[in-house]
């Protein structure tokens, strides 16, 4: 099982979504900005590398939103969904093909990663 972290970004009522580089496994679909968990590297320090690396922003990690396993033809994952605040920079598309903040009103406009419905479902009945 690979274990994954992603960030729950807000900006007012709208949170930041991420397209998936079109020549990447599931490209183009929309997902949390994060990543892989590397070895010896905690899930709260690997979701700081991952939203440096991928938009050149720092944040501050909080809670466990929420936690899903998922099983895609090729690999399944853990993937632990955090709040976290931007403490530093603009969200960049350094690996990204777009980003974007949306509600959760216009969640069903984006297809998503499959490994996200359940926490978009959560999404959309707590805000």
């Amino acid at each position: 099982m690979t274990e994954v972290v992603a960030a729950l970004i807000w900006n007012g009522n709208k949170f930041l979504a991420c397209q998936r580089p079109a020549n990447k496994a599931r490209g183009l679909l929309w997902e949390f900005v994060g990543g892989k968990v590397e070895q010896g590297e905690t899930k709260e320090a690997a979701l700081i590398r991952e939203c440096r690396e991928e938009l050149g922003i720092t944040v501050a990690v909080g809670a466990v939103f929420m936690e899903v396993v998922h099983e895609y033809p090729d690999l399944t994952v853990h993937l632990t969904l955090f709040h976290a605040k931007i403490a530093e920079g603009e969200p960049q598309k350094l690996e990204h093909h777009d980003i974007r903040w949306i509600t959760t009103k216009e969640i069903d406009a984006y297809p998503f990663c499959p490994a996200d419905v359940e926490i978009l479902r959560r999404l959309k009945q707590e805000y």
